[in-house]
């Protein structure tokens, strides 16, 4: 599988030469101008984000901008496009064209690069990890940075691995305090089949979906329900459709903060380490952030009517040991034993 998308992402990247050898005028990242390799003159890069312009992750980049800028003497200028919108909204395009050099950097889920490299599954396993905390020792950790270096292969490189708020389930119909409230409930998830066969073992009637489609769908009640951090729905006004907030906290995610390998090597070695330098910066900042923030988007979804609740103790262990009792099937999905076992005992799970 591997050596199949090795051929589609050299495809894209010959194609992508090709079409920049009969012009030098911009297209996508040639938003982008340098001088010579190593040369230091100044240079303009896009950052693409998949989340709008009110989101954390777009906060983040922001963030991230500013220390480019600043540690790079301005000889860096980045612009953030929210939304996707330099890659249509589709992560695999997205990653598809960061790899070729159409884009510059993009900041994605670590779990949508699950669809070109398998390990970065393992950090969704459900109730993997306990806290914001060990999953940030893990980003860090010799096994997390050898899994996120794998972009390499795809002509990326990784500047920064930032945690990513747990993941709580929303719905209109009841509070959920053990697995058995879910069963029956029709709910969202993303068309990732370690997030299907969790839910279904809880009894949910999974319904795969873009999210752009999902405020409607909750809205006509074709949706019970949808599960993500908790900022999503409080920057969607999901609180305009959904009555209750369950804190699942069932699965981990991640970003991803990459840049095309090419671009990055073109740069003076002082542009690369002003990028490499605030991206690592970044991560403990968005930790702090992310933890402020994310009692602000609760307060905001029960301000405006939702209704808040913690799982039981007991509730809390059933869900841990449905997903304990999937571990075959995760493993199978993470296609890597070695990355596998080393993540469980790193959380101690093992």
């Amino acid at each position: 599988m591997k050596k199949c998308l090795s051929l589609v992402l050299a495809l894209a990247m010959a194609l992508t030469l090709v079409s920049c050898g009969k012009s030098n005028s911009s297209s996508g990242s040639n938003a982008s101008s340098s001088g010579a390799s190593g040369s230091g003159e100044k240079v303009s890069l896009n950052v693409s984000v998949p989340d709008a312009d009110n989101s954390y992750i777009y906060a983040a980049a922001q963030e991230f901008k500013a220390r480019v800028e600043e540690y790079s003497g301005g000889s860096i200028e980045l612009t953030i496009y929210p939304n996707g919108s330099l890659y249509g909204g589709d992560g695999n395009s997205g990653v598809t064209m960061l790899s070729s050099g159409s884009l510059d950097i993009m900041i994605l889920a670590a779990s949508l690069y699950a669809s070109f490299e398998p390990g970065f599954n393992v950090i969704s396993v459900p109730y993997m990890f306990d806290d914001a905390q060990q999953l940030q020792d893990y980003l860090n950790s010799e096994t997390g940075v050898e899994l996120f270096n794998r972009v390499e292969e795809m002509g990326i490189t990784c500047l920064g691995r930032w945690t990513r708020s747990f993941r709580q389930v929303t719905n209109s119909v009841k509070p959920i305090t053990c697995p058995a409230d879910l069963e029956g409930l029709t709910l969202r998830t993303p068309n990732n089949t370690l997030y299907v066969d969790f839910f279904k073992a809880c009894g949910v009637n999974v319904t795969p979906m873009a999210f752009g489609e999902v405020y409607n769908a909750l809205q006509l009640n074709t949706l019970d329900g949808q599960e993500n951090p908790v900022d999503v729905p409080a920057t969607n006004n999901f609180y305009e459709v959904q009555k209750y907030i369950s804190g699942t906290n069932h699965m981990a995610d991640a970003w991803v903060v990459g840049i095309n390998s090419a671009k990055l090597q073109s740069l003076s070695q002082e542009q690369q380490d002003a990028l490499t330098k605030a991206a690592e910066e970044c991560q403990q900042w968005y930790v702090d952030y992310q933890a402020s923030t994310d009692a602000d988007m609760l307060k905001l979804l029960t301000d405006n009517g939702m209704e808040y609740n913690d799982l039981t103790e007991e509730g809390f262990n059933e869900f841990v040991e449905i997903s304990k009792g999937l571990y075959d099937n995760f493993r199978a999905i993470v296609a890597d034993d070695t990355l596998f076992d080393a993540t469980l005992a790193f959380c101690g799970k093992a």
